[in-house]
């Protein structure tokens, strides 16, 4: 499901914006900073402090991420059910992936969401459409950001 491209933009971009449901109806997105991919199928995020996320997956549990390169102007959307794991009822490999990436971080998560794949699609800016490379793009953002 996920693409080596899909791959290295989220290992690139670890913050991803989880949009989860609220008990209305409404959407609720909330910024995460510490996923990993499990596989091809399967991403995971530690929970430090996302009760409204948490509280959302257990009676809702679809969601979407969204990761984006601002530079580039590509991102990643991933669709899929998430369920949250307790860190102490967490399987060890998912436990020593995060500690491999975030280190003694882990000891601050409460746990981990765990989200299964049912769709993945790279988004490319339209400015590509328009003829721009990664070149442009990245000269465009150093000229915009630099005068900031």
């Amino acid at each position: 499901m996920l693409t080596a491209e899909m791959k290295k933009l989220i290992n690139d971009h670890s913050a991803g914006s989880v949009a989860t449901i609220n008990d209305d109806g409404t959407p609720s997105v909330s910024p995460k900073a510490t996923f990993i991919i499990l596989d091809d199928a399967t991403i995971a995020f530690g929970n430090v402090r996302s009760p409204g996320t948490i509280a959302n997956l257990k009676d809702r549990p679809a969601v979407e991420v969204s990761f984006l390169d601002v530079i580039l102007r590509r991102a990643v959307r991933v669709t899929g059910t998430g369920a949250f794991v307790r860190k102490a009822d967490a399987d060890a490999a998912i436990a020593d992936r995060f500690r491999e990436k975030y280190g003694d971080f882990v000891d601050r998560m409460h746990g981990f969401v765990v989200i299964s794949i049912s769709a993945a699609e790279y988004i490319l800016s339209p400015a590509y459409d328009r003829g721009e490379t990664e070149e442009t793009l990245r000269e465009q953002f150093r000229a915009r950001y630099n005068t900031l």
